[in-house]
C-alpha cells in the first residue's frame, strides 16, 4: 500500500469512529443539569392519615430525575401492588397513578430515582387511608446496589484512568521525544495495553451502571435497563468516548510504526481533547452550580495527569533504560518543563474544582468527599516534592551521566500518584461536599455507620444523625457471600445503662426483604447499645450488639 492509499484508508477509519460518537451525540435527548435529588415534598404528605385513597401519588424532588423502570411501587395494605400504569417524569414531579379501589390502612411508597450525575437516589414512605394498619413489606427486589458492584464500578473507574495516561504517555513521547535509533515495539505494546484497557474499562463501566442505578449484582442486567443506561447522558458520553477511541486508533498506528504525520497529529490532538471532555460529562461536574467551568477544568484536571503519569511512565519503563547520555541530556530538559506546566494545570484545575465542589471549609472537613479531598492534597504535595527533587537533579544536568537517582525518584512518584488515582476513582462516586452538607443543613450532623457479622448474616446497620433526639435508622441483611438475605423477623432495642435508661424498643418497618427502617427518639446523650434481633427461617435467629455514641 502506497503513502497516499495508507493516509486515506486511516482517515477512513478514524472518519468512521467519529461517525459513532456523532450518533450517539444525536441520540442522547437534552436534560437540565442537577445533582443528588432530594424528595422535598409529596403527595399525600408521609405518615398522613386521608379520608379517601388518592387517585395519583406525586413525589416533588429538589432536582429534575428520570426513572428506574419498576422502582417506583406503591404497596396496599394486603401486600398486592397498588400502582397503576407507569409513572410520568416531568422535570422534578413524579405522578404515580394509583387504584383508588384498593384496601382502607397503611400503603407503602418505595422510590429509586436517578439524578443527573447518574447517582440513584432511593426511599420510603407511607400514608393511610382511613385508619392506620401494620405497615405492608415490598417484596420486590432489594433496590440497592450490590456491594460487589459499588466496588467493581470504582475499580473499572480505576482501570479507565489509568488506560488513558498509558496511551497519553505513550503518544505524547512516540511522538515528540523518542530516539530514532530505538526501537518503537516496548511503547507500541504499552499503547495498546492503554487503548484496551481504557475499551474494556469504559464498557464495563456501562454494564455495571445498570445494576448500580437499578440495583441488584453484577449479573442483574436486563435488556430495558441497558437501554436506559446507553439513552441517558451517561450513556451517551461513554459512546462518544468509545467512537473517538475508535478513530484515534486508526491514528496511532502509524506512530507507532514512526510515521508520524503533522495532520494527523493534530487530529489525534484534537480527538484527545474531545475524549477528556467525557468523563466530566458523565460525572459530578456536568451537575455542579457551574457545569461549563467544571467541565472545563475537570478536562484540564484529567488531561494534566494523564499526560504528568504517563509520561512519567514512559520515563522509567524505557528512556531512561535504553536512551544514551547524550539523548537523555537533550530529553530530560524537555520532559522536565512538560512535567512543571502539566503539575502547574493540575494545581490551577483542582483548586477551581475544590471550591465549586466543597463550597465551604466545614463541608471540607465534615463530609466524606472533603476528607477524600484532603487525603488527596496531601498525597499530591508528597508527589511534587519527588518531582522537586527529580527537576534539580535536572538543572544540574547530573541526570543524564548518571540515571539511577532519577530513575528511582520517578518510580516513588508513581507508586504515590497509583494511589492518588484510588482516591479520584473514590471521589467520583461519592456525593459531592456542597451536596452533603446542603442536605443537612439546618439539621443535626453526623451518622454512625457499622457491619456486624453473626453466623448466618452480615447486618448494614446506619444511623442518622446520631444525637439527641429523633433518628433514623436502617438496616441491610446481607448473606455471607454480601447476597441480599431475606429476612421473617426484624427486632430492635436501644438502652443506655449509664443513665438507668430500659432497653426501648425500635419500632421497624420493613421496606423490602433485606431492608428495614425505623424511627428512634434518644433522649440523652452517651454509649447508647443497640441490640438486633434478625429472624431469616422459622429456626434459624441470630443477635447482634452494636455501642453507638450519641452526642
Amino acid at each position: 500500500m502506497n503513502v497516499v492509499d495508507r493516509r486515506w484508508s486511516v482517515r477512513l477509519g478514524a472518519t468512521a469512529g467519529l461517525l459513532v460518537a456523532l450518533v450517539a451525540l444525536l441520540l442522547v435527548p437534552a436534560t437540565p443539569a442537577s445533582a443528588h435529588a432530594v424528595l422535598v415534598s409529596s403527595s399525600p404528605v408521609a405518615s398522613a392519615v386521608v379520608p379517601e385513597a388518592p387517585a395519583e401519588v406525586v413525589l416533588t424532588f429538589s432536582e429534575s430525575v428520570r426513572k428506574v423502570t419498576g422502582k417506583i411501587r406503591v404497596i396496599a395494605p394486603d401486600g398486592s401492588r397498588a400502582d397503576r400504569g407507569e409513572p410520568t417524569f416531568e422535570g422534578a414531579v413524579v405522578t404515580v397513578p394509583v387504584d383508588r379501589a384498593g384496601p382502607r390502612g397503611t400503603y407503602l411508597v418505595s422510590y429509586r430515582v436517578i439524578s443527573a450525575d447518574s447517582h440513584p437516589v432511593s426511599g420510603a414512605f407511607t400514608y393511610s387511608v382511613g385508619a392506620p394498619s401494620p405497615p405492608p413489606t415490598d417484596s420486590g427486589a432489594d433496590s440497592r446496589a450490590n456491594p460487589v458492584v459499588e466496588t467493581g464500578v470504582k475499580v473499572v473507574k480505576y482501570l479507565g484512568y489509568v488506560g488513558l495516561l498509558l496511551v497519553t504517555g505513550a503518544a505524547l513521547v512516540l511522538t515528540a521525544l523518542w530516539p530514532q535509533r530505538l526501537s518503537r515495539r516496548g511503547p507500541a505494546r504499552v499503547l495498546w495495553a492503554g487503548a484496551v484497557l481504557l475499551a474494556v474499562a469504559t464498557v464495563a463501566e456501562l454494564w455495571l451502571q445498570v445494576p448500580y442505578t437499578a440495583g441488584g449484582g453484577p449479573f442483574a442486567v436486563t435488556g430495558a435497563g441497558f437501554g436506559e443506561v446507553l439513552g441517558s447522558t451517561y450513556g451517551t458520553a461513554h459512546l462518544v468516548r468509545l467512537g473517538l477511541l475508535v478513530a484515534a486508533v486508526f491514528l496511532l498506528r502509524p506512530l507507532t510504526r514512526g510515521q508520524v504525520d503533522r495532520s494527523d497529529g493534530i487530529i489525534l490532538t484534537v480527538l484527545g481533547a474531545a475524549a477528556l471532555l467525557t468523563w466530566p460529562l458523565s460525572g459530578h461536574a456536568a451537575a455542579s452550580p457551574a457545569p461549563a467551568v467544571s467541565v472545563l477544568v475537570d478536562a484540564v484536571h484529567l488531561g494534566s495527569m494523564a499526560v504528568w503519569l504517563g509520561g512519567l511512565v514512559m520515563l522509567a519503563g524505557f528512556l531512561l533504560r535504553r536512551a544514551d547520555e547524550r539523548e537523555l541530556g537533550a530529553i530530560l530538559p524537555i520532559w522536565s518543563r512538560w512535567a512543571a506546566l502539566a503539575v502547574a494545570a493540575l494545581l490551577l484545575a483542582g483548586t477551581v474544582q475544590a471550591l465549586i465542589e466543597v463550597g465551604g471549609l466545614a463541608a471540607l472537613l465534615d463530609t466524606t468527599y472533603g476528607r477524600l479531598l484532603l487525603a488527596k492534597i496531601a498525597l499530591f504535595a508528597l508527589v511534587v516534592g519527588v518531582a522537586a527533587y527529580s527537576r534539580a537533579l535536572v538543572r544540574r544536568r547530573t541526570a543524564a551521566g548518571r540515571p539511577t537517582p532519577v530513575r528511582r525518584a520517578v518510580w516513588v512518584e508513581l507508586a504515590i500518584t497509583a494511589v492518588v488515582l484510588g482516591v479520584s476513582a473514590t471521589l467520583v462516586q461519592t456525593t459531592p461536599a456542597r451536596v452533603a452538607a446542603a442536605e443537612v443543613a439546618g439539621t443535626t450532623n453526623g451518622t454512625f455507620s457499622a457491619t456486624l457479622t453473626s453466623p448466618i448474616y452480615s447486618l448494614e446497620v446506619q444511623l442518622d444523625p446520631a444525637e439527641r433526639g429523633n433518628n433514623s435508622l436502617h438496616l441491610y441483611a446481607y448473606t455471607k457471600d454480601n447476597r441480599p438475605q431475606p429476612v421473617a423477623e426484624w427486632k430492635a432495642t436501644a438502652a443506655l445503662p449509664s443513665a438507668g435508661i430500659e432497653p426501648i424498643e425500635i419500632p421497624l418497618l420493613p421496606l423490602t426483604d433485606n431492608h428495614a427502617t425505623g424511627e428512634v427518639t434518644f433522649p440523652a446523650a452517651g454509649e447508647w447499645q443497640l441490640r438486633l434481633t434478625v429472624r431469616t427461617s422459622d429456626i434459624d435467629q441470630a443477635t447482634v450488639t452494636a455501642t453507638v455514641p450519641i452526642k
